[in-house]
């Protein structure tokens, strides 16, 4: 009977064990399939983030920063990797509160020769009372970690949303100074054409062709430049929206950007509100509870055994033992110094960051209020600039004034375009900047 309960026991204790399934990668993951979209735009419209507004998302509509947001958050490959990896933290948390397993062991010895006839009987059952010394300073640190974690995934999701408004704003420009450019590339062409006519009839001097095939070479450089920069800035959103290369997204206009506060304020909030920052605190309080649990490894080790035996004899002997290590040399100064030193180079690491966050908005408020300026001084003369252009293209219809001169005013129209253009670009992208190093978005300055 005894035998029966004993082998009733071992099963039932292997029955709560954990059992190991193969899981291989795939060789076709989702992540390179074609999104379900209406799956994904209900994902998408009902996450919540506290700096996200509520938004009905419609793929087969112009997307709005908001719906381009949420998109990002749910579908972004790289978000999908960090919230899967969140839960080794969890894991982490969930180790450090269990209690050590007791130790047991169990021998068996026969008397080979000599006058006693009975199996020496010997077993012992222990328990690592260092474990339970530890537990409180191991378990904070794991829920620390998973804080950090957390805080690391909330701060890359606020990123991750970010530039995907930035790479959607980007377009939105790059449109804009493309439609310009091709109508300054056509001119620059015509001119070339022309002037090289001349050239080789000698009604002009070969110097005027020079000029004109240096400025269409000039406007095909621009031109081209903007096709790519346009092309790459589809091919990131894309990637940031978790969607294939190249999918088409329609983008809606973003509202117009405001001005931002004073750079001290939205410093002052930051600190205050950006997320890494806060896992760098959470991660420097893990590093405290590291610290605590090197200093409480200094002290002996202890364990405790309770030991039985029956000797050969028929003896029948019950006691415990203690062992510990005695703290004469090392008494764990090598791993106190490692992870005090830690702790010394994560609370640089923080005031690092936290300098580096003051440098970065100040340098976009700087950079916000110039592009204002050049945007100010660039509308300042274009009004005149469209009504020169606009009477000279008349005054060369009339035959009162030459093509190439009316084309040489609209190319100063174009150019004068162009700056304003760029300077409203510059102004929507380093504002949606400031709003990612000040950890919330626009709509908060004004209120």
């Amino acid at each position: 009977m005894r035998s029966k309960f004993g082998l009733a026991a071992l099963l039932l204790s292997c029955a709560g064990c954990a059992h190991y399934a193969p899981r291989p990668l795939a060789d076709n993951p989702a992540v390179l399939q074609e999104p379900v979209l209406a799956a994904l735009e209900t994902k998408a419209s009902a996450v919540q983030r506290p700096w996200l507004t509520p938004t009905n998302v419609d793929m087969s509509q112009p997307l709005t920063p908001s719906a381009l947001s949420a998109i990002a958050v749910v579908n972004n490959p790289d978000l999908i990797a960090m919230r899967s990896r969140a839960g080794l933290a969890d894991a982490q948390v969930f180790a450090a509160g269990l209690l050590p397993d007791p130790s047991f062991n169990f021998g068996l010895d026969k008397v080979l020769s000599g006058p006693d006839t009975l199996l020496n009987i010997a077993g012992a059952i222990g328990l690592d009372l260092n474990a339970l010394r530890t537990r409180a300073a191991t378990r904070r640190k794991a829920v620390e970690e998973q804080r950090q974690v957390r805080l690391d995934i909330a701060w890359n999701e606020w990123q991750t949303a970010g530039a995907a408004r930035l790479q959607a704003v980007r377009i939105e420009g790059l449109e804009t100074q493309l439609s310009i450019l091709r109508a300054q590339d056509e001119d620059a062409r015509w001119m070339l054409a022309r002037n090289a006519a001349a050239a080789s009839r000698g009604d002009v001097a070969a110097s005027a062709a020079e000029a004109a095939r240096v400025a269409a070479a000039d406007a095909a450089d621009k031109l081209r430049g903007a096709e790519g920069d346009l092309l790459t800035a589809r091919q990131q959103l894309a990637r940031l929206l978790g969607l294939p290369p190249d999918s088409k997204i329609a983008i809606a206009p973003a509202p117009p950007p405001p001005h931002p506060p004073g750079a001290a304020e939205l410093f002052g909030r930051a600190a205050v509100q950006r997320t890494d920052l806060a896992a760098l605190r959470a991660g420097y309080d893990a590093q405290e509870a590291a610290v605590r649990l090197a200093i409480l490894a200094q002290f002996p080790t202890l364990n405790l055994t309770l030991n039985a035996n029956r000797d050969t004899g028929g003896n029948f002997i019950l006691g415990p033992s203690i062992d510990f290590t005695l703290p004469l040399w090392n008494r764990n100064r090598g791993g106190i110094a490692v992870e005090e030193a830690t702790r010394d180079a994560l609370r640089a690491e923080y005031d690092a960051r936290l300098f580096q966050a003051r440098a970065d908005i100040f340098a976009a408020c700087a950079t916000i209020d110039l592009a204002w300026r050049q945007r100010a001084n660039a509308l300042a003369s274009l009004e005149g600039l469209r009504r020169q252009a606009s009477a000279s293209r008349a005054a060369a219809t009339r035959g009162d004034l030459s093509i190439s001169a009316a084309i040489s005013a609209e190319q100063q129209l174009r150019d004068r375009e162009l700056l304003v253009a760029a300077s409203e670009q510059t102004i929507r992208e380093q504002v949606i900047a400031l709003e990612l190093l000040g950890a919330e978005t626009s709509e908060t300055w004004t209120k």
